[in-house]
């Protein structure tokens, strides 16, 4: 019970990650991986493809394909709503934490 609680209170954390960084430069699922892992987010590609995909059919990220070596890779970048979305959360985020983190 609290694993499903926890993974639907990091899912919106792991968008707000996806966008901050998408905002910065074009990202790919396995970079996006090993950069949540970083920050002790233990999500498959799995979990993590249907969430990009789910972004960008909500008009956060657009999608464009480049041939790497051979193979086609998907990056990902914000659109003009996914940079609205990314700044509210932030600003929202950055209250939230102001009201938990003398508590």
């Amino acid at each position: 019970m609290e694993d499903k609680v926890l993974r639907k209170l990091f899912l919106g954390f792991i968008q707000i990650h996806i966008l901050h960084h998408a905002k910065e430069a074009p990202i790919y699922g396995t970079w996006m991986l090993d950069e949540l892992r970083e920050h002790g987010y233990s999500i498959s590609s799995g979990t993590l493809y249907p969430i990009l995909h789910t972004m960008e059919t909500d008009g956060l990220l657009t999608k464009k394909e480049k041939n790497v070596e051979g193979k086609i890779r998907k990056y990902y970048s914000t659109t003009e709503k996914g940079n609205a979305v990314l700044q509210e959360a932030r600003h929202k985020a950055y209250e939230l934490f102001k009201e938990i983190k003398d508590s």
